[in-house]
């Protein structure tokens, strides 16, 4: 049954990405919810309208004081993220039930929004010492905003029982098939 929203929040590089991506291409029933944002494109590889609706920070105002948004947030300083209702409204309308890949707070607001209707899972590693390895495996954080995001990190880490479920990312096969079964119950209750 389609009109169902699966939630993954975690800190930056915790893997959530991953495993929203091994989902969307094992299901054909989910749709990905692509997120607005007023940040730079990363690399070459990001597509605006595949990866994000890369916006200005003037039109990204423009649609909240339109109430365009179901949530929003300002994640790092003049880096705003937000959900489109169109773009949920577009996915339901496709028979899909919708994945979304979004930060800690996003993921809250969105939990509230859809209620019952909603798996809100927190994705996790094992240890900060890991999640900072993963940052700099990137190859995309400077020391600075490597510092910013585990500091982050730790606050988000706090909000983890506020969520239905949290996924512990540590071997990738494994919390792929866990991801797998946390969908199949949630879209079969």
């Amino acid at each position: 049954m389609a009109g169902k929203a699966l939630i993954f929040s975690a800190p930056s590089g915790s893997g959530k990405t991953t495993l929203v991506k091994y989902l969307l291409e094992n299901n054909a029933d989910l749709g990905f919810s692509i997120s607005a944002s007023t940040r730079d494109k990363r690399g070459r590889t990001e597509q605006d309208g595949k990866d994000y609706y890369f916006l200005s920070p003037e039109e990204f105002k423009k649609k909240i004081d339109n109430d365009e948004f179901i949530e929003w947030e300002e994640v790092y300083e003049g880096n705003f993220y937000g959900t489109l209702k169109s773009e949920i409204e577009r996915l339901w309308k496709e028979g899909k039930n919708v994945i979304f890949d979004v930060d800690v707070k996003g993921g809250l607001s969105l939990k509230k929004y859809f209620g019952d209707k909603a798996l809100a899972v927190f994705v996790k590693v094992p240890s900060l010492e890991i999640l900072k390895e993963r940052l700099k495996d990137r190859g995309t954080e400077s020391e600075e905003s490597l510092s910013r995001r585990l500091f982050k990190a730790k606050f988000e880490m706090s909000f983890e029982n506020k969520f239905d479920v949290v996924l512990v990312n540590e071997v990738k096969e494994k919390s792929m098939a866990e991801a797998q079964r946390l969908y199949d119950t949630f879209k079969n209750s």
